[in-house]
């Protein structure tokens, strides 16, 4: 067969899987975990095929028009180069382990086959944004994934808080989507195509009349989908969604697709210097924002989720400062060590029966229930903390190294000021990162008090994906310079200069905060927080923290007092409970829209209840009226018909007469 054959095939076979696990959930239940399982994998194999024969050359370009739309077709086109190809395999890796992981977390889940069957839609929808050639054919990806993250968001639909958070993220996401369509008929307008490779070659002409505008537009949607400053608040809350679901989200579907566009289409946003700098400077917000949210959040999967929004941050940064290679190395990487911390975290929260952090805080020997979880989360933190030799390091070095070059002047793609916002703005980030890597590892495996509770060993299937995807991000960095060829032929090495800063840095970040948690450990030791009511088998449960009145002698208002060896308090002083929220952006966002929009909306129910009601009302009831009226005037009787007709040519005659004479005295 045809790479490009094989390559049809790759989204094709998960969209089948779909289609079928729908139709058969109900009648043949047992063939839903194979539809969910297997299309995955072949899909895997698949993908890992057609990145073998591309294997980092030129790109392979296929196409067929779907149907006549006038000067700008729409055409069903792949193109694969080497970002796509290894993107691909990333996706479905992802998604295998998803679906494997899920057939133990869900198994006992009477909706399991519409969630399987959305994960695989899901993922045919990326593997489509990945392969696509045309920017139409992309887009009907990147709108499904939207659909599938509200269903799947909101699979425990019966919490009010998985509800919230599935519309919030589908609303969000549109609101971004908006722009981004009017950014793509821009473009097309200006460039005469959909096709990608004919608008790189337009813009390589200097085909583009309105650079800035249509960067911009598209920036929007990125923004949204990928969830960077100002659209990035969905992101957190989506955390109300089944575990496995987050870690697709986060490692290889929907906010990748973002970066990703932008990687494929960087020309465009190059061709406007403003536009980067617009794209580095939200990048920096990002990552400086979302660590310090991810420093002071105690659910498990908030921390990962901001941890998510800081590290697309900084493959917007590398974006920005016009290096792809390293913005989708650092996609790939990120990738495969925010899957395994998100599928740990589920066995995490599995095993100690809550999502709190400072719960888990007073549970002792936790690392020993969960082994698997343990040391493969161990190692994704130190990749995402950017710790040599792990692939973090590797990958988040070559963005720094990226914008070192722009900031000194050795690149000229980007304004140096790009260069040194995104240089900055990382090297904070780095310590952040370290900080609350270490907060999260001490917090939910170094607890003391009560025993961890005991739930039996973990399924087989949760703990193997576990080590799968420990793999890649332990050796993934090391075949950098290897895969130099499917990152434009440039090596992803790191410089010396930046390696120290940035793990320097990181390490400093990991040191303070293990100060912080032996000084605050040592503060509740002395004043007793009380013990820890787990669940055995909720997920997310509900833990009760008992509450003692020492805490309030000694720390004042409950409110205001330190968790037990939390070191996020005392990292983070008066800003804690700023960041714990976010900023407020959430309230400020509804001081804005949400209530100016819901007063629009009374006001137009108030309007259209009392006054077009009204109107409709008086106009039937005047009908009536008159019905009833012309309907008593119908007598029978003609001799009543007569006079009336009489009455009326009277009538008539005067009013002509008087209407001469007015008209003869004027």
């Amino acid at each position: 067969m045809t790479t490009t054959t094989l390559a049809v095939l790759v989204p094709l076979l998960p969209f089948l899987g779909a289609a079928a696990g729908l139709l058969l959930g109900r009648t043949a239940p047992g063939y839903v975990r194979p539809l969910a399982v297997l299309p995955a994998l072949a899909s895997l194999v698949l993908a890992a095929v057609v990145a073998a024969r591309q294997g980092g050359g030129r790109a392979v370009d296929a196409a067929t028009q779907l149907t006549p739309t006038g000067s700008v077709p729409i055409e069903l086109a792949l193109h694969l180069d080497g970002f796509a190809v290894l993107v691909a395999v990333l996706v479905a890796l992802v998604a295998s382990c998803v679906q494997i992981y899920s057939t133990a977390y869900l198994r006992d889940d009477p909706r399991y086959p519409s969630y399987a069957a959305l994960v695989s839609l899901f993922t045919s929808a990326m593997l489509l944004v990945v392969y696509s050639g045309d920017l139409m054919v992309l887009l009907v990806g990147w709108e499904i994934m939207g659909i599938c993250s509200y269903f799947l968001v909101g699979h425990y639909w019966e919490t009010p808080e998985a509800r919230a958070a599935s519309l919030k993220a589908f609303l969000v996401t549109k609101l971004g989507d908006v722009p981004f369509l009017i950014g793509l008929f821009a473009l097309a307008a200006d460039t005469g195509s959909f096709r990608i490779t004919r608008i790189l070659g337009a813009v390589a002409h200097g085909g583009l009349d309105h650079p800035t505008v249509i960067a911009l537009l598209l920036l929007a949607g990125v923004a949204g989908k990928s969830a960077q400053f100002p659209l990035h608040t969905w992101l957190p809350d989506a955390m109300a969604g089944p575990t496995p679901v987050s870690a697709l989200i986060h490692a290889a579907t929907m906010v990748a697709a973002g970066i990703y566009f932008v990687a494929r289409l960087l020309p465009v946003f190059a061709a406007s210097g403003a536009a980067l700098v617009v794209l580095a400077v939200m990048a920096a917000v990002t990552m400086i924002g979302s660590g310090l949210a991810a420093l002071a959040q105690d659910d498990i999967k908030r921390v990962l989720a901001y941890s998510t929004i800081g590290q697309l941050g900084y493959m917007s940064g590398a974006l920005a400062v016009g290096d792809r290679g390293a913005a989708v190395f650092h996609l790939v990487s990120h990738g495969a060590f925010k899957a395994v911390l998100f599928l740990a975290a589920g066995v995490v929260i599995h095993a100690a029966g809550t999502n709190s952090l400072a719960a888990m805080s007073r549970m002792r020997g936790l690392a020993g229930r969960i082994p698997d979880a343990y040391w493969t989360m161990t190692v994704a933190l130190l990749a995402l903390a950017a710790i040599p030799p792990f692939a973090g390091f590797f990958s988040k070095e070559a963005v720094l190294v990226a914008a070192e070059h722009t900031a000194l002047g050795d690149r000229h793609v980007a304004p140096a000021a790009a260069g040194w916002t995104v240089l900055s703005a990382g090297l904070l980030a780095a310590v952040l990162t370290g900080a609350y890597a270490i907060r999260l590892w001490l917090l939910a495996f170094r607890g003391r008090g009560v025993e961890a509770p005991d739930h039996g060993k973990q399924p087989a299937a949760m703990s193997a994906v576990l080590w799968v995807l420990a793999v890649p991000t332990l050796g993934l960095g090391l075949t950098a310079g290897v895969l130099g060829d499917w990152f434009d032929g440039h090596a992803l090495t790191p410089s010396l200069t930046t390696a120290v800063l940035s793990t320097g840095l990181g390490l400093v970040g990991g040191l303070v905060t293990y100060g912080a948690w032996r000084h605050t450990t040592a503060l509740a030791a002395r004043v007793p927080l009380g013990a820890v009511v787990a669940h055995p088998d909720a997920e997310p449960a509900l833990v009760e923290i008992e509450a003692i009145e020492a805490r309030t002698a000694a720390y004042g208002p409950a409110g205001d007092a330190p968790d037990p060896a939390d070191p996020g308090r005392l990292l983070l002083g008066p800003l804690h409970r700023h960041a714990a929220t976010g900023f407020h952006l959430d309230a400020l966002y509804a001081a804005l829209f949400v209530r100016p929009v819901r007063a629009a909306a009374r006001l137009v129910r108030f309007l259209d209840r009392e006054v077009v009601e009204t109107y409709v009302r008086g106009s039937a009831t005047g009908a009536r009226w008159l019905g009833t009226a012309v309907r008593r005037a119908q007598t029978g009787n003609v001799q009543t018909y007569l006079s009336a007709l009489l009455a009326g040519s009277l009538v008539l005659a005067v009013a002509a007469v008087v209407y001469a004479n007015v008209n003869a005295g004027s």
